[in-house]
């Protein structure tokens, strides 16, 4: 049965079963691989998309489930926060490996979205359940900083 998705303003129909999550549909089906898979049971935060303005977890979301809903992935972030946030990971070297960036950066602009001023209580919560392997934290959060002072300004 096909599902219509909404991903980055342009409606997609695929005919995956109703189970299949989102991840995999977004990577095998529509095509964007930004989208990494990392744990598969929601808890690194490494899929991290958007559904209608909030962050969510697309490896246990099944498609069917976002279907009717607003999808962002990390190819199609425009937001001013999300041009801040690209801007401060590569001016403060955020990136090591990068496999996680994807879902730290879509966390990262959502918070921004919802707070531009956040303290660094604000973005431990927000990015909590975002993990990388290379430990990068305090520079995510420096970039974090960056970028809200930057969308101050």
């Amino acid at each position: 049965m096909a599902i219509e998705l909404n991903v980055n303003g342009k409606v997609h129909s695929v005919d995956v079963p109703n189970d299949k999550p989102l991840l995999w549909v977004l990577r095998e089906d529509v095509g964007l691989t930004g989208t990494k898979f990392g744990c598969g049971i929601a808890q690194c935060g490494a899929c991290t998309v958007h559904l209608d303005g909030q962050p969510m977890r697309s490896c246990i979301m099944p498609a069917s489930a976002a279907a009717g809903m607003k999808i962002t992935t990390v190819e199609g972030v425009e937001s001013p926060a999300a041009m801040a946030i690209r801007t401060a990971w590569r001016e403060l070297d955020v990136v090591q490996c990068g496999y996680c960036q994807s879902g730290q950066m879509m966390s990262a602009t959502a918070l921004l979205e919802s707070n531009t001023s956040p303290t660094d209580d604000d973005i431990d919560n927000a990015m909590r359940g975002n993990l990388c392997r290379c430990a990068t934290y305090q520079r995510i959060r420096a970039a974090i900083h960056r970028a809200a002072d930057e969308l101050e300004a």
